[in-house]
């Protein structure tokens, strides 16, 4: 992963604005602004859990259908034409065998890759039941699994909560669901990433980090203690639970987006464009099952 300054404190209020909870931020430093406040906003597709699979549905996830959904949301990211796309985890659902599953891995990847040559896939905990992360990394062309970038202006950081509690990367099956964590190493890393840069940092990660149950990373507090120490984080975006939620913790925002798997038909698709404007404020634009939000910068 990619000057030291304190803290900054960001104080919240809510509002409706046209049907849109609105955030607003009543103070954000301006060493975490944009340079350029005449440039376009930053645009990013998101999706997450697609599960892809070809096999019958179960309960509420109907695997097959991703394929269809997939290809309205790549039209939708095509007529918008965000800068990137970031896929936040379990990509491809469960199998019984290897094969069976980079076969999974290979169809619903050759679909999303086509979307856009600039594309980033976080590690989700389905992606890695049966392959090796080597694999799932490999299938999809991707070095890493957590790794930190920078588009317009914005340092964006990946994450892989896909370890058990005692280091060991999940794989072959070896792994409980619920036992999520980022590692010591990846910790570090994280914080020296953080504090090389004065850019405004988005965060994309599967396992969530603003809960403390099953869906939620093990040491998610101390996650959160260096992401709001660095003064910088504006958001992260995160998936696992399947549903919609968003919560504000120490200034910064855990938004977690619905999952493309589950329901049946295509109105039951859900994904989004985020927008970073160059003063600070982001815009999430839903479309289908996905709630659309928006956090204001007010100087």
């Amino acid at each position: 992963m990619n000057n030291d300054h304190p803290s900054v404190c960001l104080g919240r209020r809510a509002f409706l604005k046209h049907g849109t909870l609105v955030l607003t931020t009543a103070s954000l430093r301006p060493q975490l602004l944009i340079a350029d406040e005449k440039a376009p906003p930053l645009r990013v597709g998101l999706i997450t859990d697609l599960h892809y699979a070809d096999k019958a549905p179960a309960g509420t996830r109907h695997y097959r259908e991703t394929l269809p959904k997939l290809e309205e949301a790549g039209q939708k990211f095509t007529q918008n034409q965000p800068s990137f796309l970031v896929e936040l985890g379990d990509l491809i659902d469960a199998a019984d065998s290897v094969a069976v599953e980079q076969n999974y891995l290979k169809t619903i990847n050759r679909k999303f890759s086509a979307i856009s040559k600039d594309r980033h896939y976080v590690l989700g905990n389905h992606c890695v039941d049966t392959l090796k992360k080597e694999e799932f990394l490999a299938g999809v062309e991707q070095e890493k699994s957590y790794y930190s970038f920078e588009r317009g202006g914005v340092h964006f950081v990946l994450l892989d909560s896909c370890f058990r509690s005692d280091g060991e990367p999940y794989g072959r099956k070896n792994f409980q669901w619920t036992d999520a964590n980022i590692p010591a190493a990846e910790l570090e890393l994280l914080e020296s990433d953080l504090k090389a840069t004065d850019r405004p940092v988005v965060v994309f990660a599967h396992q969530r980090l603003d809960v403390n149950n099953n869906h939620g990373v093990k040491n998610n507090a101390e996650v959160r203690q260096v992401l709001a120490g660095s003064g910088n984080v504006l958001a992260v975006f995160q998936g696992h639970s399947h549903k919609n939620d968003l919560k504000e913790i120490d200034g910064i925002h855990y938004c977690t987006l619905v999952a493309m798997v589950e329901g049946e038909g295509i109105e039951n698709n859900g994904y989004s464009l985020l927008d970073i404007e160059p003063n600070g404020t982001i815009r999430l634009t839903g479309f289908r099952k996905q709630k659309s939000y928006e956090w204001d910068h007010q100087g």
